[in-house]
C-alpha cells in the first residue's frame, strides 16, 4: 500500500527516465516502507503471541507496567477527600469556641448533634462558618484561574507534566500541615486563619485543576491514539476508587482517630504520592530551543501572552456550521451545570446538620451513596442512552439538567432522611452532562485544536467557584430560619438555561444532518446522470479496465483514508468521554 507524500512501485518504474539520485531516494523510500510495514506486523504478531503464552503473574506484571500516573492520583483524591469533613469540623469547633466564645457544654452538645436547646447558637456557628467558606472558595480558586491558561501553553511548549503533577501534591501536603498547626494552637487562631491555611497553599500550587491537567496531558504525550483510550479508563477506574474509599471513611476516621489522626494520614499519603511521582514518572522531553538563565526570563517565557491569545482565538475562530456559537453555548452549559455543584459543595454539610442533625458519619455515608448512584447513573447513560439507543448528545444533556433540576425540588423540601435519600436516584443522570459536553466538542473542533479549546473549558470551569460559592453561601446565611433548602432551587433555577441551549444544539445538530442529507441525494443524482451519458460510448471501452481498476484504487485509498480518519475521530471522541466521566466524577465528590 502506498504512503501519503511517498511514492509507490508503479511511480518508481514511471521514474527511470529520470537521474540515477532520484530513483536510488525513491527506492530506498519503498524499501524502507515495505520494512517498517513487515516489522510493525510481526511486532504485533509477537506481541499477541507472547500474551497468550504469559502466565498470571507475568501477565500481571506487564499491566502493572502500563500504571504510571494513576497511583500519584488516587494518593492525591484520597487524602482530599478524607480531610474534607475533619477540615468542616475543625472550622466549627474553631467559630464556636473560639471567635464566638460559646460556653464548653453548649459547643459540646452541638458536637453531639443534642442542638434542642441550643438552635440560636447552632444557627450563629453555621452562619459563621458559611460566610468563612465563601471568601475561602474564592480564595482558593482566584489564583489558578490566572495561572491555569499560562500554565497549560507552557506545559505544552516546554514539557513538564511532572512538574505539573508534583506541585499540587506539594500545596495539599502543606495545608495538611498547617491544619494541624492550626490544631495544636486551638485557641490562639480563629477559623479565618484555618481557612486561609486550607486555600492558601492549593491557590499558589494549582490544585485539582493544575493535577488533572498534569495527567491528562502526560497520558497523550507518553500513549499513541489506540491506547489513549484505555489509559483514560485506568485513570477514571482509580480515582472512582479513591474517592468513594475518601468519603465513606472520612467521617468514621473523624470519630476513631480525631483531628490530629486525620491530616496526619492525609500528609503520609500525599508523601507516598509526591515520592512516587518523583522516581517513577520519566519527564517527557521535548525538542524547544527555549532557555532560560535567570528567573526574569523564566517569567517571560511563562506568561507570554501569545498563547491565550492564540487559545481564545482557537476556541471562538469561525467555522461550518455556526462553530463559533455552538462553542460559546456549551461554555455558558458548562459554567450553568457546573457552577451549582461548587456552590452546593459550599454548604451542603451545613445544611444537612441543620435540618436533619447529622454528623460528620452521617454525611460522609451520604456522600458515598451520592456518588454511587451517579457512579450508576453515568455508566448507564453511556452505556444505554449512548451507545445502545443511539441517542443525540444533546438529548442526554437535557435528560441530566432535567435530572438536576428535578432533585433541587427533592434536596429542598425534605425534611426527613429517607426523602433526602431519594433525591440522589432522582438526580442520578446528572453527571452525564459533562460527557455529552465533552463529546460535543470533540465534533465541533480540528483534532489539533481540542487541547487549546479543553484549556479554555477548563479556565472557564475554575471561575465558578468565584461566583457561586459567595452566592451560596449568603442565600443559605440569609434562608436559614426560613427556608434553608432555598438554594437547591436556586440551583435549579440556574440549570434552567441548559436545557433550552441543549434543545437548542440538538435541533441544530438535526438541521445539519437533513442538510448533509439532502446534499449527498443531490450528488449520487448528478453521478448517477453522468455515469448514464457516458454509457453509449463505446469506442473508448479498451481505457475501461485501466480507468476502472484507476478509479477502484482511487476509491480504495479514499476509504481507507475515511476509515482511519473516523477510527481517530472515535478515539478522540471516546477520550473526551472519558475525561467528561472523570469531570462529573470530580464534581459529585464535592458533596
Amino acid at each position: 500500500m502506498a504512503v501519503d507524500g511517498k511514492p509507490d512501485e508503479k511511480s518508481f518504474n514511471a521514474t527511470k527516465g529520470n537521474n540515477l539520485n532520484t530513483n536510488n531516494i525513491i527506492r530506498n523510500s519503498i524499501r524502507k516502507n515495505k520494512m517498517e510495514k513487515v516489522q510493525n506486523e510481526k511486532l504485533g504478531q509477537d506481541d499477541t503471541d507472547n500474551w497468550e503464552e504469559l502466565n498470571f503473574v507475568q501477565k500481571t506484571k506487564r499491566m502493572m507496567s502500563l500504571i504510571t500516573v494513576e497511583p500519584i492520583l488516587a494518593c492525591y483524591v484520597m487524602p482530599s477527600v478524607l480531610s474534607a469533613l475533619a477540615t468542616q469540623n475543625l472550622y466549627l469547633e474553631k467559630a464556636c469556641r473560639v471567635n464566638l466564645a460559646y460556653e464548653h457544654h453548649i459547643c459540646d452538645a452541638l458536637t453531639r448533634r443534642e442542638t434542642q436547646n441550643y438552635t440560636f447558637e447552632e444557627e450563629a456557628v453555621q452562619k459563621l462558618v458559611a460566610s468563612v467558606a465563601g471568601w475561602k472558595t474564592v480564595l482558593q480558586s482566584f489564583l489558578p484561574c490566572g495561572i491555569l491558561i499560562f500554565l497549560g501553553a507552557y506545559s505544552d511548549r516546554v514539557g513538564q507534566r511532572k512538574f505539573c503533577m508534583l506541585l499540587p501534591i506539594i500545596g495539599e501536603f502543606l495545608t495538611s500541615v498547617g491544619l494541624i498547626v492550626n490544631t495544636y494552637f486551638f485557641y490562639e487562631l480563629p477559623v479565618e486563619v484555618a481557612a486561609v491555611t486550607e486555600a492558601i497553599f492549593p491557590a499558589l500550587t494549582g490544585g485539582w485543576f493544575t493535577m488533572f491537567m498534569g495527567v491528562f496531558s502526560y497520558i497523550a504525550d507518553v500513549t499513541t491514539e489506540e491506547q489513549r483510550t484505555l489509559r483514560i479508563g485506568i485513570v477514571n477506574l482509580f480515582y472512582s476508587l479513591g474517592v468513594p474509599v475518601g468519603a465513606a471513611l472520612s467521617g468514621i476516621l473523624v470519630r476513631k482517630i480525631g483531628l490530629y489522626g486525620v491530616f496526619a494520614l492525609s500528609a503520609s499519603l500525599y508523601l507516598i504520592s509526591f515520592f512516587y511521582g518523583y522516581y517513577r514518572i520519566k519527564e517527557v522531553k521535548k525538542s524547544t530551543d527555549i532557555k532560560t538563565t535567570s528567573c526574569c526570563q523564566w517569567l517571560k517565557v511563562f506568561f507570554d501572552v501569545r498563547y491565550v491569545k492564540e487559545t481564545l482565538m482557537v476556541a471562538f475562530k469561525q467555522g461550518p456550521n455556526n462553530r463559533r456559537l455552538r462553542v460559546i453555548m456549551l461554555v455558558v452549559v458548562l459554567c450553568v451545570v457546573i457552577g451549582p455543584i461548587y456552590g452546593e459543595m459550599s454548604v451542603m454539610y451545613l445544611f444537612t446538620r441543620y435540618r436533619f442533625n447529622w454528623n460528620e458519619v452521617d454525611f460522609s455515608m451520604f456522600s458515598t451513596y451520592a456518588m454511587c448512584t451517579s457512579l450508576v447513573g453515568t455508566l448507564f447513560s453511556v452505556g444505554v442512552f449512548s451507545h445502545l439507543l443511539k441517542f443525540d448528545d444533546a438529548i442526554i444533556g437535557v435528560i441530566s439538567c432535567t435530572s438536576k433540576i428535578l432533585s433541587g425540588f427533592m434536596y429542598a423540601f425534605a425534611t426527613k432522611t429517607w426523602q433526602i435519600y431519594i433525591a440522589p436516584l432522582v438526580e442520578i443522570f446528572n453527571g452525564t452532562s459533562f460527557i455529552a459536553m465533552r463529546s460535543m466538542v470533540s465534533k465541533l473542533v480540528e483534532r489539533d485544536e481540542l487541547g487549546k479549546v479543553n484549556s479554555f473549558f477548563g479556565l472557564a470551569e475554575a471561575m465558578m467557584p468565584l461566583v457561586y460559592a459567595p452566592m451560596y453561601t449568603t442565600v443559605y446565611t440569609a434562608t436559614i430560619k426560613s427556608f434553608p433548602g432555598a438554594f437547591f432551587l436556586l440551583g435549579g433555577g440556574l440549570t434552567v438555561p441548559a436545557v433550552v441551549i441543549f434543545l437548542w444544539l440538538y435541533l441544530a445538530n438535526k438541521k445539519q444532518i437533513n442538510a448533509e442529507a439532502a446534499a449527498a441525494v443531490k450528488e449520487n443524482m448528478a453521478r448517477t446522470e453522468e455515469k448514464q451519458e457516458k454509457t453509449g460510448l463505446e469506442n473508448k471501452a479498451f481505457e475501461t479496465d485501466e480507468t476502472t481498476s484507476s478509479d477502484t484504487k482511487k476509491v480504495q485509498d479514499t476509504n481507507q483514508t475515511q476509515v482511519i480518519n473516523e477510527k481517530a475521530d472515535d478515539n478522540i471522541n471516546q477520550s473526551q468521554i472519558e475525561m467528561g466521566f472523570t469531570e462529573s466524577m470530580l464534581c459529585t465528590s464535592k458533596l
